[in-house]
């Protein structure tokens, strides 16, 4: 999806250049493993508030309401949160998590967040990175030793520069059982016995991949020796009282609470090998959950500003526009210097959106389980009800 808005935070091309080009070198990394000691963030957690009593965000929530009921009518099942400042001014639930026992979707509806959970596995990398447990230079065999490229580097992983083939098109290959998850560390043997070739030299183009972010998240359970869902969950999700985020492990299936991933037609998605995969994908969460998040970075509650500055910053420059990728954050970059942060996902019939207006403190949220690429194209419109523009100004929009 591209949008181009002009009253987004602006800052300079070169400081964006500046931010993702610099930054690992005072890093004097950890590398020892075993020896990850650090103390979970401690930050309040306090309810989410709500700014919906106003007649004019009466009336904002009516039109809402009312392109709502005609997506619901075209075939949307998800849900929906808007917020302005950290307040939530829009939050519906559409449709149903569980369609065989008529469960509706609810505000602890966790749902696959589909490559929306790359924004958490790259930040959990800069996490390790402010810890001074790695440099984001470092080449990946430092502490993946079985990694086959000895030139990629963790940021190129990051950016999607490394050139790494998507193990998602490959494995199938070499793989006699389809539906079957696989584990990370399965993938990265296999990468490891078959060396599928690089599409391009490491930091040569951008081209996005699954394979960078699965490896990143083994990379974070070869630094700290824990398992990579755990680390989330007891350094990122739970700090940030994110109780109904976590990581998918197909060996323990889902929670009853979660909600399920539907096709078009409503046949249920079955797990298929890179269902075991996680780092690309993977994190299931809800709304309110995902707005915790956001805020997080406004708070600084697990990132300082320099180091949100490195994620935020554009790292592709091969091809004219303005789509753009950082360390984790897909990016768009105007000519006038604004900039919009977000992040697409989609995995079996999961659909989802997430994007941050940062000079605004605006986000918003879409998270569907029922396959409907229809929800790219909600941003536009929820922003031109809430700001009272014109759809057509300022906006561009691609699946």
């Amino acid at each position: 999806m591209r949008l181009t808005p002009s009253y987004i935070a602006v800052t300079t091309l070169s400081v964006l250049l500046f931010a993702c080009h610099s930054g690992s070198e005072s890093a004097a990394a950890r590398t020892s493993a075993g020896k990850f000691h650090e103390t979970p963030v401690k930050t309040p957690i306090t309810p989410l508030p709500y700014d919906t009593s106003s007649i004019a965000a009466r009336n904002m929530i009516a039109q809402l309401d009312d392109y709502y009921r005609k997506q619901v009518r075209a075939g949307f099942n998800g849900s929906v949160l808007v917020a302005s400042k950290g307040k939530i001014i829009y939050e519906r639930y559409f449709g149903v998590s569980n369609r065989e026992h008529k469960i509706p979707l609810s505000p602890n509806s966790s749902c696959q967040l589909a490559s929306v959970s790359k924004t958490f596995t790259g930040a959990a990398i800069l996490y390790l990175y402010e810890h001074k447990y790695l440099n984001l230079d470092d080449r990946v065999q430092q502490y993946v030793k079985e990694f086959p490229y000895p030139n990629i580097t963790i940021r190129m992983l990051l950016n999607h520069r490394s050139g790494l083939p998507d193990y998602t098109h490959w494995m199938p290959n070499y793989s006699k059982n389809l539906s079957i998850p696989v584990s990370n560390n399965v993938m990265l043997q296999m990468l490891a016995q078959h060396k599928p070739q690089l599409e391009s030299k490491p930091n040569s183009r951008f081209k996005y991949c699954n394979t960078n972010f699965a490896v990143l998240a083994t990379l974070i359970e070869r630094v700290t020796d824990l398992n990579f869902g755990y680390f989330m969950q007891k350094y990122i999700f739970q700090p940030l009282g994110m109780n109904h985020t976590f990581v998918y492990n197909p060996a323990s299936g889902l929670p009853a609470a979660a909600a399920l991933s539907y096709a078009y037609n409503w046949m249920r998605e079955p797990d298929m090998f890179a269902d075991g995969v996680s780092g690309d994908k993977g994190i299931y969460s809800t709304p309110e959950d995902m707005l915790r998040w956001d805020q997080s970075f406004y708070q600084n509650k697990l990132l300082s500003n320099e180091t949100i500055e490195l994620a935020y910053g554009p790292c592709s420059f091969e091809k004219p526009g303005v789509k753009n990728y950082g360390l984790g954050w897909r990016m768009l970059c105007f000519p006038n210097g604004n900039k919009v942060i977000y992040h697409n996902g989609w995995w079996h019939g999961n659909n989802t959106s997430f994007y941050r207006f940062i000079k605004e403190n605006m986000t918003i949220i879409i998270l569907g389980n029922k396959f409907n690429k229809a929800i790219y194209h909600h941003a536009p419109i929820i922003y031109s009800i809430v700001k009272n523009t014109d759809l057509g100004d300022g906006f561009d929009t691609e699946e």
